[in-house]
This record gives C-alpha cells, structure tokens and sequence, in this order.
C-alpha cells in the first residue's frame, strides 16, 4: 500500500499509512517499504507543518540498523532525482557530495540533473570525475548527445569512439549533430554504420529533418519514403520540410495522405498557407480541424495579425475558449506592431496572468514608437508585479531610449538589477550610447565586454566613423580582423563610411575592392554611394562616375546619383548635374531640394528658378533640417530657419564666432549656400 501509493504520487494516502504507529516496525522489514515511505513523507512536508517531526516518529520505533538503510544508495538516488524534477539542482548536489559510496546511478542521475537544467559545465566536469570502473552507457550517451547539441562535435565523437557499447540514442545524437552543422556526409557514413537494430523511427525522423534542414528536400523525402514505420511525428517532420523550402502544395498533399492528423500537423499546415498569403485556405483548414486546441487557436489568431489582418485576428481572438497566455500575447503583439498602443494597452489590463513575454511586448510597442517614458513606466510596473525581465526586455528598454541620460538610467537600472551585461546587451548598450552622442561611453562598454562577437566589433567601428573619428574606425577594424571575426556588410558600410570622414581614398577604394575578393560579400547600393562619395570629395569625379556606370543596374538607385551629384556640386562638372538631375528627380522625386542647391552652387539661376517654379507647382515642400541636443534632462530641437527658440540670438552668435570661421578655415565652398533654400 505505501509503495502504491507513493509510485502513484498518491503521497497523502501513503503517509497516512506511514503514521499509523503499528505499522512502523513492520515496514523497515523491506528497505523498498522503507524507500517510499521516506519519499511520500517528503513530498507531503509542504502539506502540513505537523508532518515535519516525522523523522522523530521514525526514531522512536527504530533502531540504530534501521536508519543505517536510509543512506542506502537507493534513497539517496531517489531522493536526488525527486530534487531535480523540482528544479532545485543545488540541492540536489549537496545530496549528492553526502552520499558515501557513490554508484553509477548516482552519477548518472547528477549528469542528467545538470543537463535537463542547461548547466553543461558542470555536468562536462562531473563526467570526467566518474571513476573508470563506474563509467557506463547512460553517462556516455548523454554526453554524446549533449557535446552535439552544444556543436562541440569534436568531444561528442571522442566519447562516442570510447563507448564499448552503443545504444541507438549515442548513434542518433551524433548523426543530427553532423547534420546540424552541415556536415552531411558525415551524418550519411555514420547512418550507414550504424546497426539496422539500432536504427529506430527516432533516428529516420532525424535523418528526414538533417537532410531538410540542410535544403536537400530529395533527400528527405527519399528517407522518409524508406522508413517501415512512421510515427506522427515522422509525417509531421516531412510536411514542415515541405513548408519551410516554400513547397506548400506537396506539403499539402503529404497532410492529406497522413493516416491520422495530430495537432501539430495542422499548426504547420496553417502556418504554411498563412505564411505564402493563402489566408483562405488557411481558414477553411482551421474550420475543418475536428477539434482544437489553446494552440490551434493561437496559431491562426498569430497568422492572421502577421498578414495584417488585425480586426479578423480579433474576431478569431474573441471566439477563443479559455485564452491561455500566449493567445493574449499574440493578440496585443499585432497591436503593438500596428502601432495601435491604445488597444494593446486596454487588452493588456484585461489580461488575467501575464509573463514576461506579455511585458516585453508592451515594452517593444513603445519603444518602437518613440515612447519613451510609457516604455519606462510599464518596465518599473513589471518588476512590481515580481515579474524578472530578460535580455530582451533590458534590450527594448535601451532602444527606447532617445538621449544620453535615459541611456544612462536605463544601464543605471540593469546594473542595479544584478543583471550580467552579455554579449548582445553590451552591442545595444554601445549602439545606444554613440547614437545618444556619447562615443567615450560607448568606448568604455566595448572595452569592458570580454566576449566580443563580429556584431560588438562592428557597432564600435560604425561609433567611430558615425562621429568623424576615422583612424580610430581603421584601427578597430584591423584589431577586428586579428581577433579572427569576419565583417560582414554592415562593417564595411562603417570602414568605408570612416574612410569617407577621414579622406583615405586610397583605402576606401582597397577596402571595396575586398569586399568581394577577400570576403565574398556583394555590395549594396549604399556600398557603392560610399565608395562614389570618396571619389567625389577628393575631386576624382571621372573615376566616381566610372564607378557608376560599371555598378550592376539593380544597385543603381537615388542614393548612388546623390553621392555623384554631390561631387559635381563640389568640384565642377557642371555639364553632368543636368543629365544626372533629371534622373535623379525620376528616381526619387523627393530630391528636388538637393538638385537646386546643386544648380545654385554652379551659378545656374535660370535652372534654380525652374526648379523652384516646378516645386511650387507639384506643392514638393523641403521637410527642414534639424538639430536636437539634451540639456539638463531637457531636449531642444531645433529646425534650419527657426527662430522660436528662446535662446535663439545666443545660438546664433556662437555660431558666427565659433562655427563659420571654422568653416572657412577647411574652406568649405557650401558655407554661403547653407540657408539658400
């Protein structure tokens, strides 16, 4: 009875039994008796205060031979894992250092406490702690299948090449760990090794996603059509492979073929026609579903919103029968991403129980849409409602930010916080800082992260340049690349941009060149605006337009005859600012501005009055140049031509003593046309 009881996690049916004192001498006759009833006293302590002097109880009838069997390996062990399931890992440990002689059980109930809880360091250490006569296949395996999820499959083959024997859960996890970093034949040759009796529907359903998850959908297919038995999630596997290589027909035949539809494949065929704007498919689906679930609810509510179909989403969201969180998260989500923060916020205080992904949905919404202070404000309600954010809410919360003192509190609260800044945290902290002005802030965050990516290195090199510190941009850059990280596009848009600032032409033009010969990586338009704009403020209007008339047509945009003209404008070449201006104008009409300065720089007043004449006629207004800066906790923004500004006679004598003197000094032939327009 108190064994049944217990196994059936009918704990207060057990410890009822363990208390009745006539029973008490009797049951320590089995050490298994005595095992459970140990386990149903503890499970039960959180029930009743009364219960915790059990142990007393337990003294008063047994003797010293009794207790000798409570530090049995077999209680220890079980007890150790009760620990685990409830997540208390430190606990666990402890129990675990106290076990006098330690078996393979206890070993391996430790490791695989470890590894369900994402602490791989210390299950890595305990493992090469096992003495040699205790290691055994359930370590080795877990540690083949741990080595190959983390992509350490250098360890992961060591260990598995040491097993004397092989279970099918070691085969398998080392063949999806080659197919996870694409080393498919690889992944081919050990499938082909591995023992047919081994080879289970787990295996073949993984060989089916590693070939799919590697774009080879023949393959996949191919596997799947060989598997003697298929589960649910074997046809599932296949279908989804389907949809993600954008095969939603072949998918949907497969779905149809399927012997029995499970929830999860009528999730991945809604979210394919969703996904490839077949909406009314995905709806007719959803009504043909025999029943469904929370998720199956979420699912086409997500859809629809992702489609921008916010009021129909709404409609299905209304119908939902007992909304579970993520419901309500996808709802207020498609709000926030509409920019409708009114109605995410009156569904939000409707929300029964919210998470943190409730929270950070809010918070994103106003970040996103420049609300600064309702982002802070719904952050401090979060920690009030005992709710911990993530890196993804300190994230948004920084991105809110829209001047140096909000970045300043908000890294003032995550320091507060006892959050450890990572690696992605620290890239938005440097991004937010130059963006904010504050280049030597920014500079202390990227010095102070040891974990430097390719994304840390670029955004400090896009600070530097962004702020006219060129040779700083360069020599970041070169560190960058002896660290062993590779740039991508965005980096070269900061070097080249640096070059551009700083006046290396020579470089810029070194640099673009590697971008494709070193890197292989095609330059986008704004690459080639760059490389245009080097040329132009160096004089070198030939090579700049060379270096148009050679660029692939699909690149040839506004920005690219902005940077050409820009340089006809600076150095001469007045017979091209009408041959580019024209297709300038047809490009993006919005240039109009920039056209007339450009005739009025080279002395073409007839052409600058047309121009002008034209803009009046098509109602093209100039949207006005602007400057903003904080002060004491207060920012000023200022537009080019306002004088509404209190301080506006200061300014404007600071900048006559200090700034056109400067500019005259680098002589600057745009100074005179700076208020033309």
């Amino acid at each position: 009875m108190i064994c049944g009881g217990a196994a059936s996690k009918l704990y207060t049916t057990a410890h009822n039994i363990v208390t009745r004192r006539t029973y008490f001498c009797l049951m320590f006759n089995r050490k298994q008796t005595f095992s459970y009833a140990l386990y149903a006293t503890t499970a039960t302590a959180n029930l009743s205060s009364k219960r915790r002097n059990l142990a007393s109880d337990f003294g008063s009838c047994c003797d010293s031979n009794t207790f000798s069997k409570l530090g049995s390996n077999y209680d220890y062990n079980k007890r150790m894992g009760e620990l685990g399931r409830r997540g208390n890992v430190d606990a666990a440990r402890r129990l675990f250092d106290n076990i006098p002689e330690r078996d393979k059980v206890s070993y391996n109930s430790m490791i695989s406490i470890y590894l369900k809880h994402d602490k791989f360091h210390q299950a890595e250490m305990l493992y090469y702690e096992i003495p040699e006569g205790m290691k055994n296949i359930v370590a080795d395996s877990a540690m083949v299948h741990a080595y190959a999820e983390a992509g350490r499959i250098d360890r992961a083959e060591e260990v598995f090449d040491k097993m004397p024997e092989r279970n099918g859960f070691a085969w398998t996890s080392l063949i999806s760990g080659y197919f996870k970093l694409g080393r498919v034949d690889d992944a081919v040759e050990l499938f082909g090794r591995m023992p047919d009796r081994e080879k289970s529907v787990i295996t073949w359903t993984n060989v089916v996603r590693g070939f799919a998850r590697n774009g080879l959908l023949d393959e996949a297919r191919c596997a799947f059509d060989r598997m003697s038995l298929k589960n649910d999630v074997a046809w599932a596997s296949m279908i989804k492979a389907y949809v993600e290589m954008h095969q939603v027909d072949e998918a949907f035949k497969l779905f149809q073929v399927m012997p029995q539809h499970n929830l999860y494949a009528w999730s991945i065929m809604i979210c394919g026609f969703m996904d490839h704007d077949r909406i009314n498919e995905a709806r007719d689906l959803f009504d043909s579903m025999p029943w469904r679930n929370a998720v199956s609810w979420t699912t086409i509510v997500t859809g629809l919103a992702r489609n921008g179909m916010t009021e129909l989403a709404r409609e299905y969201f209304n119908k939902t029968p007992n909304k579970d969180v993520p419901a309500w998260n996808a709802m207020i989500a498609a709000y926030t991403n509409e920019g409708r923060m009114f109605e995410a916020g009156e569904l939000f205080k409707l929300m029964p129980t919210r998470n943190v992904v409730t929270w950070n949905a809010m918070i994103d919404g106003y970040s996103k849409h420049r609300q600064e202070d309702e982002a802070f404000q719904h952050f401090i309600l979060m920690l009030r409602s005992c709710i911990r954010p993530n890196e993804r809410t300190l994230t948004s919360l920084l991105t809110s930010c829209g001047g140096i003192l909000g970045v300043l509190q908000a890294h003032g609260l995550i320091v507060h916080l006892g959050f450890e800044i990572e690696t992605s945290l620290t890239n938005t902290l440097i991004t937010m800082y130059y963006k904010s002005g504050d280049v030597t802030s920014a500079r202390i965050a990227f010095q102070c992260l040891e974990a430097k990516d390719a994304v840390t290195w670029t955004a400090m090199i896009t600070a530097y340049s962004n702020h006219g510190f060129g040779k700083l941009a360069l020599q970041t850059f070169a560190q960058m690349l002896r660290t062993g990280h590779n740039p991508d596009q965005i980096t070269f848009l900061g070097v080249l941009s640096a070059c551009n600032h700083a006046g290396f032409v020579k470089k810029g033009q070194m640099l673009f060149d590697s971008m494709t010969r070193g890197y292989g990586l095609e330059p986008t338009a704004e690459h080639y605006s760059c490389l245009v704009d080097i040329l132009g403020r160096a004089g070198l209007v030939k090579e700049a337009m060379k270096v148009v008339e050679e660029m692939p047509p699909d690149k040839y945009d506004g920005v690219v005859l902005g940077a050409l003209l820009g340089a006809c404008r600076l150095h001469g070449g007045d017979g091209l600012i009408d041959l580019i201006g024209d297709e300038l104008i047809e490009l993006e009409p919005a240039n109009y501005a920039f056209l007339a300065n450009a005739y009025a720089a080279s002395g073409k007043w007839d052409k600058f009055s047309q121009l002008r004449k034209t803009m009046k006629e098509r109602e093209v207004k100039k949207v006005p140049g602007f400057s903003q800066i904080d002060v004491n906790g207060k920012r000023h923004v200022i537009f080019a031509g306002d004088r509404s500004h209190p301080q506006m006679n200061e300014i404007y004598m600071f900048l006559h003593d200090n700034l056109i003197p400067q500019l005259q000094d680098f002589g600057s032939k745009t100074a005179k046309l700076s208020l033309i327009l």
